[in-house]
């Protein structure tokens, strides 16, 4: 290839050309692989519960539980892709911007190394050259010379004084021909010398290391691809375990278990309302409307029976909801679900007396420390804040006492009378949630079992309507039984009907699940008592007995 010289150069220059491509497709690879990244980040971000929201409450299913898993392992999966474009950025892009600018300089060092030698060569060639000329010439100026010197000296008109003059310029010649013979012989020589070492030693040597630059990029590229395929082939195992991580969300979804957690946050606690009883129209009586049956909601807009609003709390779930903030106690919720929001209250309320001594026991510590070491402080100064703790503590610890009692009257007993017959009557909005706090006090009888709640509104009763009228009108209950009174009880809420202890009454309504029987003392006397209050016995062949 030594005479190649031109083409070789051509072919570096292409090598270089070659590796700066491959770094642009890296570069623009590693660009790809973070905005990659990017989206997929802003993805996962984009369907993240907002705090504080309604979304929050929904992530208690497993299945909505998984997405929130996916979408964690969505935002790990593309720290991988970052991870891709970091490492070929620093491991290939910058390696090999950093080679190929050490190669550029390389190579051009060998190449002005072999146009130095081209050019020294040739340098010796043109002096070649010219002592070729040069002998050449002084040969034919010592051939002329013999030639006139031979004419002169056979010619006998000339004097002897020019022939000697021809003879001395003959030798003259001769000797520089001589000269230049020895001049040329040098210089073929040494050109000789240089061009055996340029062809065999300088070139050679030039050459091969061109060569081993050259092979050096081979190498250096296919190395960079290898680390291209083993930056991806380092985080498969992670990309690997956020596919197994989102596999093993979707395992965990339980549709048994998000089935349950929608019963739950959405039961009442209410009874299904009961059997529909015969209405037999062939009996020279009114009509007779159970108090169970839903033909209430279809009726002719008139308010139901009064005693104690039993009929408005069977309709409780179809009855619409109160906007707006309810009262205090969460009596506007049904049994189930207010049962729950206090239990909400009283835990935030613990917690928040939590907060508050464990500043508290800071605080005492502080003091503790300046009384000890009054130089870093004044122990009084804390004094006024521990006082504030003390009554923030003694607050809250009322408060909890509060909805305490509000949970523990849902958990085991029925709401009042007087609760239901507010609401029935319109005026539970309006009710003071303050005086309702200093008003609910339970009462019980020996057995235990609930009675009624005293308040101080009991005297708040029902207005009249139209129905009251309508109500006196209609033909009374037959009676399905008789009872016992077991204890005395004191009927002083609408609906409700007093008893002495051993009194015989009759019943014209069982207990329907809500703790009260309706009784009859005479035909101007009924009214409802807590059916633990009574022991009854039932006819037989009574209707709906």
């Amino acid at each position: 290839l030594q005479d190649q010289f031109d083409n070789l150069e051509k072919h570096t220059q292409w090598g270089i050309d070659v590796l700066e491509k491959y770094i642009k497709f890296v570069k623009e690879r590693t660009e790809i692989e973070l905005s990659y990244a990017k989206q997929l980040r802003n993805l996962s971000k984009k369907y993240q519960p907002k705090k504080n929201s309604k979304e929050e409450e929904e992530y208690r299913y497993t299945s909505t539980r998984a997405f929130l898993a996916t979408l964690n392992e969505m935002n790990d999966y593309a720290g991988q892709h970052e991870v891709i474009s970091e490492n070929m950025t620093s491991l290939i892009t910058g390696e090999l911007t950093r080679y190929v600018q050490e190669l550029k300089q390389e190579r051009k060092s060998h190449f002005h190394d072999g146009r130095k030698a081209q050019q020294h060569i040739e340098t010796c060639w043109k002096q070649l050259e010219a002592s070729k000329r040069r002998f050449e010439r002084d040969c034919k100026e010592a051939d002329r010379a013999q030639q006139y010197f031979e004419k002169m000296d056979a010619d006998i008109n000339v004097t002897k004084a020019d022939v000697e003059k021809a003879r001395q310029q003959a030798q003259l010649r001769h000797q520089m021909a001589e000269e230049s013979k020895a001049e040329y012989s040098s210089t073929l020589q040494k050109f000789n010398s240089e061009q055996h070492d340029h062809y065999y030693t300088h070139i050679p040597n030039i050459f091969q290391k061109i060569q081993e630059m050259e092979e050096r990029r081979i190498v250096r590229i296919g190395e960079s691809m290898k680390t291209f395929a083993e930056v991806d082939r380092q985080v498969i195992p992670i990309i690997g375990k956020c596919l197994d991580g989102i596999t093993k969300a979707a395992e965990s979804i339980d549709h048994k278990n998000d089935s349950q957690l929608v019963i739950e946050a959405f039961k009442s606690g209410f009874e299904p309302p009961g059997d529909v009883d015969f209405e037999d129209f062939t009996q020279p009586m009114k009509r007779t409307v159970s108090e169970s049956s839903l033909s209430n909601s279809r009726g002719d807009g008139k308010s139901e029976p009064k005693f104690g609003g039993k009929s408005k709390g069977k309709l409780w779930p179809f009855i619409k909801k109160n906007k707006g903030a309810g009262p205090e106690d969460f009596s506007n919720l049904p049994p189930e679900q207010r049962r729950k929001k206090l239990q909400q209250k009283v835990d935030e309320l613990n917690k928040d007396i939590q907060k508050e001594m464990d500043q508290r026991d800071a605080l005492t510590k502080m003091k503790d420390v300046y009384i000890k070491n009054p130089q870093m402080g004044d122990a009084a100064s804390v004094d006024h804040r521990l006082a504030e703790l003390g009554q923030n503590i003694e607050k809250l610890r009322l408060e909890v006492q509060k909805f305490e009692g509000w949970l523990a009257e849902v958990e085991g007993r029925l709401p009042a009378r007087t609760e239901q017959a507010r609401r029935q009557s319109g005026l539970y909005e309006a009710q003071n949630t303050s005086a309702v706090n200093s008003c609910a006090q339970d009462r019980e009888s020996p057995d235990g079992s609930y009675t009624e709640e005293q308040s101080q509104e009991t005297e708040m009763k029902v207005p009249a309507t139209d129905f009251d009228d309508e109500f006196d009108d209609e033909e009374p209950l037959p009676t399905i039984g008789t009872c016992k009174a077991l204890y005395t009880f004191e009927g002083q809420n609408e609906g409700t009907i007093s008893v002495a202890e051993g009194e015989m009454l009759y019943v014209i309504e069982e207990d329907k699940g809500d703790g009260w029987t309706r009784i009859r003392r005479n035909e101007d006397e009924e009214g409802y008592v807590p059916t633990s209050y009574v022991e009854v016995y039932l006819d037989k062949n009574a209707k709906g007995a």
